[in-house]
């Protein structure tokens, strides 16, 4: 059973671009996000337009004695509607991540759930995401399954 949270669920503001973008560093192995490389500059401007974009993207955060320890993402994507998605509308589950002394105390569930509710109150189909090894535990206990499509990229 997972433990409970001792920290508060709340949104991400316009003011905790630095340490989400601290959070996000952590899943890409990068040990100085304010380092001039290429992402961080574009990961600010993109959290500091998409924030206040409610209907379109979430962004929950878990904060612990005024520090975050926790985030996770989610962006609505609109495609095609096909008979997996028969409104083509899909939220796009990302980013999970917790400071590794805040793990195993339900942080990431209460992220996921957050954003599985938001999904279903902005009439979502479905929630896709893509996770590690260690991750894929959490999200299957919380009914996600693993499905047959290979995920290929084309970096350009």
């Amino acid at each position: 059973m997972t433990p409970i949270s001792s920290g508060r669920l709340r949104l991400a503001t316009a003011e905790d671009g630095a340490q989400l973008l601290g959070l996000w560093a952590l899943l890409f192995d990068d040990d100085d996000p304010a380092s001039a490389q290429p992402w961080t500059g574009h990961a600010r401007e993109w959290f500091a337009r998409c924030s206040g974009d409610a209907l379109n993207a979430r962004f929950p955060v878990i904060e612990v004695d005024g520090e975050l320890v926790a985030t996770a993402i989610g962006t609505l994507e609109i495609g095609v509607p096909n008979p997996q998605c028969v409104r083509g509308r899909t939220v796009r589950l990302a980013n999970v991540i917790t400071l590794p002394e805040h793990r195993g105390h339900g942080h990431g569930t209460m992220l996921v759930l957050d954003v599985v509710a938001w999904a279903r109150s902005i009439a979502a189909d479905r929630v896709d995401l893509s996770a590690t090894p260690a991750g894929q535990r959490v999200y299957e206990r919380l009914g996600f399954t693993v499905t047959s499509a290979p995920r290929m990229k084309l970096v350009l």
